[in-house]
């Protein structure tokens, strides 16, 4: 069975945070299996990655945790974040930054994975 996870983020933006916690509640539970994870984000969604962003979003109207505090317990797991180069050209503005345990990878990095028998992936 293969044990190596790469999610696509791009329909799962800021502007509606509860779309977001599935996939992040996907990707911890794959690390809790020892799966090597990564995210990429892409599209709108990349305004994730930018510093702040996920800290002031809730998935709930409780605001019991921030999709910050999730990013947070993936970065710990050591879950690769990703973000697409066109995607941060076009959704991040000069003057912001991407959080420090951001990465990057394009489009070709995804296909890639989902070509790779020994990956699986999932898109949000």
């Amino acid at each position: 069975m293969p044990d190596k996870l790469a999610l696509l983020i791009w329909a799962a933006t800021p502007e509606r945070p509860d779309l977001v916690v599935t996939p992040l509640v996907h990707a911890l539970a794959a690390r809790a299996l020892d799966a090597e994870v990564e995210i990429h984000f892409a599209g709108p969604a990349v305004r994730w990655l930018v510093d702040g962003v996920a800290d002031t979003a809730y998935a709930t109207a409780d605001h019991e945790k921030s999709v910050g505090v999730f990013m947070r317990e993936l970065i710990a797991e050591d879950v690769r974040l990703l973000a697409c180069g066109m995607a941060r050209a076009a959704w991040v503005v000069a003057g912001e930054a991407l959080i420090p345990a951001a990465g990057a990878a394009g489009a070709t990095a995804f296909v890639a994975r989902t070509l790779d028998p020994a990956w699986r992936t999932q898109v949000f």
